[in-house]
């Protein structure tokens, strides 16, 4: 099977809303692993665009039930507009995959509609381009939310969005020093840069095999963008303090909570699965703490009545900060989602408020640049907490909101974070 086919048997679910995009760990060993990663990622990071030229070419939409071919237009279009691979091999190997898909029908249709982009290319193009959609590869209802909610930061927004992500490691601060890993890695041929806000964060110039990172296999480093690296900082962790880690996977923020300081920590997750991750990650970084599997917001099934004097409450959210990282966000979200994790979120700080120790802190995360899932909500929460009082981040790189700060995604740099500190007033 070519690289075509297997990328639209991994884009179909995708494109139906019923899959998130992942590359199978089946196709680890693949030597068309990074060709398939690119049709994939690069398909979704431009989708806006591309399902806009494919509606150009068919007559009627494609039946459910061959999301598989239209993947293979999207694709076949991706390849002709944004690859440097020769037209001909282009359109030969996507008609090519149709047939190996076992849908004969469909190479006609292929062949018909990518050699009419060819020949209609420039008259096709101009009038896409009246659309926003188009030029920003962005769809609609989010392009107005973000001009909304950022009038003069919006472009560089979904500029970033469209670019593919750097490759950000997390320096182990308790087994080596920023410098020296760089040093490290910089001789080994990974050649990397400090970061401009978090301490631990070195910035890879090109992505590598982390396997064949000594340092990454022997817990030195972890692979985490440096805007989710200010989280375990904005904390100010103590030895000896009692710390909860809500919505805890895959693990990312747990590992750095320990390297931070020597807590007593709690890893929770709703779900079992992801919570393996979570133990993975912790194993190669010699770290342990207490995993448990529980709806962070249902307190009974979980907690026994002893306070946190710190919790990370990385909310779940519609990840509209970390879309160049995760571009099927950009099929997968929808107005209501939003509305639904902003209800969802509300509630788990709500809930978690109470857990938390008089004098302690509570850090609100999310990866959004979206001011219903971010400010509104924690507005909402200081209004009706009583003993809730906001502590301001001292980062001058991050935007200030009426509650909490943003810090929008760059390209090239970082994701889009949210952050929200809070303290639990002592009574009296």
């Amino acid at each position: 099977m070519n690289s075509r086919a297997r990328a639209a048997r991994i884009l179909a679910p995708v494109l139906a809303g019923k899959a998130s995009l992942e590359i199978p760990a089946s196709l680890a060993e693949n030597k068309d692993r990074p060709l398939i990663a690119e049709f994939c990622y690069g398909s979704m990071r431009q989708l806006p665009r591309l399902q806009l030229m494919a509606a150009e070419l068919l007559n009627k939409q494609l039946r459910s039930k061959d999301q598989d071919i239209q993947a293979l237009l999207l694709l076949g279009l991706y390849q002709l507009e944004y690859m440097r691979i020769a037209d001909h091999a282009a359109i030969s190997e996507t008609v090519q995959a149709a047939r190996q898909l076992k849908k004969n029908w469909a190479c006609g249709l292929l062949n018909a509609a990518l050699r009419r982009w060819q020949r209609e290319h420039d008259s096709l193009i101009a009038q896409l381009q009246k659309s926003d959609e188009y030029q920003w590869a962005c769809p609609a209802w989010l392009l107005q939310r973000l001009q909304q909610d950022w009038p003069d930061n919006w472009q560089q927004i979904v500029q970033a969005s469209n670019q593919q992500a750097p490759l950000t490691l997390r320096v182990n601060l308790q087994k080596n020093s920023r410098d020296a890993l760089a040093t490290e890695l910089n001789q080994a041929g990974a050649t990397c840069q400090p970061g401009e806000l978090a301490p631990s964060a070195l910035r890879l110039e090109q992505a590598v095999n982390l396997s064949a990172l000594t340092a990454f296999a022997e817990g030195r480093c972890s692979v985490q963008d440096e805007a989710a690296q200010l989280c375990a900082d904005l904390l100010k962790l103590e030895a000896g303090q009692k710390v909860l880690d809500a919505c805890a996977a895959p693990g990312g923020k747990t590992g750095h909570l320990l390297e931070c300081a020597a807590v007593e920590l709690t890893a929770l997750d709703i779900s079992e699965e992801r919570l393996q991750r979570v133990k993975e990650n912790l194993q190669r970084l010699g770290a342990s703490c207490q995993l448990r599997c529980a709806d962070a917001a249902d307190l009974d099934s979980w907690w026994n009545g002893q306070t946190f004097d710190r919790i990370l409450l990385d909310a779940p959210c519609s990840g509209s900060g970390v879309m160049s990282r995760h571009p099927d966000i950009k099929r997968l979200r929808t107005p209501a989602d939003v509305a639904g994790f902003a209800r969802r979120q509300l509630e788990l700080l709500a809930r978690l408020w109470q857990t938390l120790a008089p004098g302690g802190q509570l850090l609100y995360v999310t990866c959004s640049v979206l001011r219903e899932e971010n400010q509104q909500v924690v507005n909402e929460f200081l209004q009706h907490a009583g003993d809730a009082e906001e502590i301001t981040p001292d980062l001058p790189a991050l935007q200030a909101c009426s509650a909490g700060k943003q810090l929008l995604p760059v390209a090239g740099r970082h994701d889009g974070f949210y952050y929200a500190l809070m303290r639990k007033r002592i009574p009296g």
